[in-house]
């Protein structure tokens, strides 16, 4: 599995390609600007996707990268009423999953897991701030 992002000041990584992975979100199918989900659990992530890194008292490597932008991809998704908030915990055992499998040690992929499960609600929440606001003028 290859992996590739570009480093921005602003959001901080852009996609320079579609990624896609299996998720265990499935029955929906999605085509959004950013990503598609299948009904059967196949999240792509289109280029020129752009996120913020991992949040929280952290830091961002290498094998955080993969995890953070599908997290972040998926918590965009409940945001934007795409997928049910009952995906949340679907989605940070995912994120904990691919940090595994990106060889974190497992001692800080259970302090990431356990910070998403336990504040991860403040960024799914429809309308939250991090959601692109639409506004609609009569002219």
């Amino acid at each position: 599995m290859i992996f590739t992002y570009i480093k921005l000041k602003k959001y901080k990584y852009e996609l320079p390609e579609d990624f896609t992975i299996l998720t265990p979100i499935k029955g929906s199918y999605i085509d959004y600007e950013f990503f598609t989900l299948t009904t059967d659990g196949l999240l792509t992530v289109k280029k020129g996707y752009k996120w913020d890194g991992v949040s929280g008292p952290t830091w961002d490597t290498p094998n955080t990268m993969i995890g953070g932008c599908v997290h972040d991809a998926l918590y965009q998704m409940i945001r934007l009423g795409l997928i049910d908030i009952n995906y949340k915990n679907d989605a940070d055992i995912l994120f904990y999953n691919i940090l595994i499998r990106c060889k974190m040690w497992k001692f800080r992929a259970d302090y990431y897991y356990q910070a998403v499960s336990i504040f991860g609600h403040y960024s799914c929440r429809v309308g939250d701030i991090k959601t692109p606001k639409i506004i609609t003028l009569e002219f």
